[in-house]
């Protein structure tokens, strides 16, 4: 950010603190000068919001909160919803329902053309009848859940526990209204406005900062922070790190020491508790801009070493010199202080981990003993060697393992049983799973006894890496040691065990969840089901339904979702939808997205399409559900229809799935369907273009349209940003695209190469060549051979063992064998392999040109 900028902010927030209106003088304060020229233009936009409010007759607020709110709401020139009270108590209600209505739930539901008028008025007055679960009894919760769901088309809801969900609703009311109307809209729902909502918003200012290249809008979403702060202190609440760190770490990022000192105090000011911590950010701060000689001066402040609350500053200090690992600065300080008495023992690990990234054994060795010396518990230590070890750079997880033990050895301790579980995580992370079971053993021998958290981290890593194998010996662990699983365990146990094929094994665990007082889940039984539908055992997979109802488990949407989705016959399909609904499960988006896929496959593609019309579904589930129809209609053939509703989509403005748009993309048909696709590129972004844009390359070269193709991976080219690597895997997949293909085109091959070399500057990759060479072979074509031979060397790639082979197999396919021979003679054949592929050749051709001969024969015989 520029000087000029940066001063504006400091003098636009200076002035904010100056002008800042009571309720006596807002309108003085209102008017007062501003004198810095780049800002008058966003100065006059404030006081044309405070003036159009100025000229409403004053009315009385609800409530304190809202009132103080409302006093600043112009402060900013955000964007405001009109809430002010009426004469009338039900006229302000169902004012603000009309105005959040139209903002915020307008589309949000699907219903016909004869009830949206009729509905219309009551959907209004009930958009603010809200049943926040804060304010709920938890025994009341379960009752209130179905009128809950099906009314959710008009309804928010929020519990505690989903900050995500609670974070995306922020986020749209602060998109669709702006920060100040959304803190108001929340006051006049009955929910006070808290530190999550306050937090969220000052989150959204800062993203849109980071986000906008114009230097005025990050101004101004500073500036709408800030104000957010304020509201935070005249209601009480005290600025806590959660809540000012973003903030503080973009200006830290942009190097706006005014603004970032500023903030500071204004922090201070809100929250005295906070000094120390606000310590760790401005060295952040110093050494993100590089000031060595305030670096030093605070570095100097931690030698001090003075009591009290400073003594916890200096820990902060000390925090950010190993966090952006300044190693000269570290290990000055380190000869002046004694880290033994910080008395965080996170700010310790971290400092153990700047000296494993900094590779300082020797530091962290004398550090270790000193901790052992002093007393500390062995638990603490052990942590600390495991924070040192884990941070060392390049180094393989046995090679971290090994440093563990060896530090530990060398202090004479044994490793701790936290430290063991952190390594075990660890090692999981990073899909080591056996190392992570090997220090299982090596706890249990040690007498230490695992955690069952531990072991299901290492199950967890297995799936994602198919090591489905390891469930037994890790449930042999889990019984050796009597440990007691939960039903965490148990469900990715049974998942493993489905996935061997082991359906007797997932059912002995079913049994043993009884016998351990644990109750088996819906989704267990639903793991099992999906098996025997992949292993195509429909009558097992029907059996798992005779099952749940022995264990008085009941089928949910998802059961249902997989019964509908392998169903073969449209009465099937029937039965269960009916079943589901009589049951009272939800038809949820994957139960509809079943239906569909069920009937295209039962080839009743009108059914197929009526699935969508489905009442009460979501706008963001239609176009999920639309997409789910045009990829199931697409794959069987449906082409046009699939393309219609795809334009449906795009048309209704919703987001289209990228698999949605691959899948129109497989099933291209003919070179003018393939000419309409490419402009389905527009609708992907980042990983997704480059597949699909490969993918029309490959069909561009099946249809022998050359100039489509050469235009698609000259997009390519570009998006790939010339990485060698990703270029020569795209050209690989083409080349034996080539080579594959029945008869073999070679000639749209070699008009490729040639285009590669002229139009692009490249020499083809060797695979390409041999791909090629092998596309001449299947077509017996000599002279195509030939040239391609030439290539290599023009390409300056020497022959190897298979071009060597590839030409020999050219000669004799072609009929050549007096050439084939004079090869041949220069081939090495010391290598067994190379002997078998020529015997293999021999045979091959010889018998070809017995059957050739032949057959001339007998045309010479006619």
């Amino acid at each position: 950010m520029s000087a000029s900028k940066a001063k504006n902010l400091s003098s636009l927030l200076r002035n904010f603190v100056r002008t800042k209106p009571s309720s006596s003088s807002s309108a003085a304060a209102t008017e007062r000068p501003v004198q810095d020229p780049p800002l008058k233009k966003f100065v006059s936009a404030i006081r044309t919001a405070k003036s159009t409010k100025s000229s409403k007759p004053n009315t009385t607020s609800s409530s304190s909160s809202s009132s103080s709110t409302s006093k600043h709401a112009a402060d900013l020139g955000l964007p405001m919803l009109e809430l002010e009270t009426d004469s009338s108590p039900g006229k302000p209600r169902k004012r603000l329902s009309e105005d959040i209505y139209s903002i915020l739930c307008v589309e949000t539901s699907v219903s016909s053309p004869d009830s949206e008028e009729t509905n219309n008025d009551s959907i209004v007055e009930n958009v603010l009848e809200i049943p926040w679960f804060s304010t709920l009894n938890h025994n009341n919760i379960s009752a209130h859940r179905k009128e809950v769901l099906r009314e959710r088309k008009q309804k928010w809801i929020f519990k505690r526990t989903q900050g995500s969900r609670f974070n995306k609703l922020v986020q749209m009311c602060a998109s669709k209204l702006g920060t100040e109307a959304t803190v108001q809209v929340f006051g006049r729902l009955g929910r006070e406005t808290g530190l999550k909502e306050y937090n969220a918003l000052i989150g959204i200012c800062v993203e849109k900062a980071k986000a906008s290249d114009d230097e005025d809008v990050a101004l101004e979403q500073i500036c709408k922070a800030f104000q957010l702060f304020n509201y935070m202190k005249e209601q009480g609440f005290e600025l806590e790190e959660e809540t000012y760190s973003q903030l503080l770490m973009y200006l830290i990022d942009m190097g706006m020491i005014e603004e970032f000192h500023f903030f500071s105090n204004t922090i201070r000011d809100g929250n005295p508790r906070s000094v120390p911590r606000l310590g760790y950010y401005e060295m952040l701060l110093w050494i993100g801009v590089n000031d060595e000689q305030k670096i030093w001066e605070l570095c100097n402040s931690i030698a001090a070493n003075d009591e009290g609350d400073y003594s916890n500053l200096q820990e902060n200090y000390l925090l950010a010199l190993c966090e952006t690992d300044r190693k000269n600065d570290l290990l000055k300080v380190l000869e002046t202080i004694d880290i033994t008495k910080i008395s965080s023992p996170n700010h310790v690990a971290s400092i153990f981990k700047s000296f494993g990234r900094l590779l300082l054994e020797s530091s962290a060795e004398k550090y270790f003993s000193a901790f052992k010396v002093t007393g500390h518990g062995a638990e603490d230590v052990s942590t600390f060697i495991f924070s040192y070890a884990s941070s060392i750079p390049n180094l393989a997880v046995e090679d971290i393992v090994l440093k563990f033990k060896d530090l530990h050895s060398k202090l004479e301790m044994t490793p701790a049983s936290a430290s063991y579980e952190k390594l075990i995580a660890y090692s999981s992370d990073l899909r080591k799973v056996h190392v992570a079971l090997d220090m299982i053993d090596q706890m249990c021998e040690a007498g230490l006894t695992p955690s069952i958290n531990a072991l299901n981290s290492i199950l967890h890593a297995s799936e994602e890496i198919h090591e489905f194998n390891l469930v037994w010996r890790i449930y042999s662990l889990i019984n050796h040691h009597k440990l007691k699983p939960n039903s965490e365990t148990f469900r990715s146990m049974i998942s493993s065990s489905v996935k061997l094929k082991d359906f007797e094994g997932a059912y002995n665990l079913l049994d043993d969840m009884k016998k351990m007082d644990l109750m088996p889940t819906v989704a267990m039984y639903n793991t099992i089901m999906a098996g025997y539908f992949r292993k195509k055992d429909i009558q097992s997979a029907l059996m798992v339904l005779k099952k749940m109802e022995l264990a008085d488990v009941k089928p949910d949407s998802q059961t249902f979702s997989c019964l509908i989705y392998n169903c073969d016959k449209e009465e099937d399909i029937i039965k269960y939808y009916e079943e589901l609904k009589c049951a009272g499960v939800q038809v949820t988006k994957h139960v509809l997205m079943a239906l569909i896929n069920a009937y295209a496959a039962c080839g009743e593609f009108e059914k197929a399409k009526q699935v969508v019309l489905e009442k009460g579904m979501s706008i963001k589930n239609s176009s999920e559900i639309k997409g789910t129809l045009v990829t199931a209609l697409t794959s069987h053939g449906q082409i046009s229809d699939a393309f219609s509703i795809f334009e449906e989509i795009k048309q209704a403005g919703c987001d289209i799935e990228p698999k949605v748009v691959i899948s129109l993309i497989d099933h291209v048909r003919s070179e003018e369907e393939l000419s309409g696709l490419i402009q389905l590129l527009e609708e992907l972004h980042d990983d997704y273009w480059i597949e699909a844009c490969c993918r029309l390359f490959l069909h561009s070269i099946r249809y022998k349209n050359l100039s489509v193709a050469i235009d698609l991976f000259r997009q390519l080219k570009d998006e790939l940003h010339d990485d060698e690597l990703a270029i020569e895997g795209v050209l690989h997949e083409v080349f034996a695209q080539i080579a594959e293909t029945e008869p073999p085109d070679v000639q749209i091959g070699l008009d490729l190469l040639q285009a590669i070399k002229d139009q692009f500057g490249l020499s083809p990759p060797r695979r390409c060549l041999d791909f090629l060479l092998s596309a001449c072979i299947n077509a017996k074509s000599l002279k195509n051979s030939l040239l391609i031979w030439i290539a290599y060397e023009n390409a300056g790639l020497p022959y190897d063992m298979l071009s060597y082979l590839l030409m020999y197999q050219a000669f004799l396919a072609s009929g050549d064998r007096q050439s084939a021979r004079r090869l041949l003679s220069t081939i090495p054949k010391d290598d067994p392999h190379v002997r078998y592929i020529i015997q293999a050749c021999k045979e091959t051709y010889k018998s070809t040109a017995r059957k050739k001969n032949a057959g001339k024969e007998a045309e010479r015989l006619k």
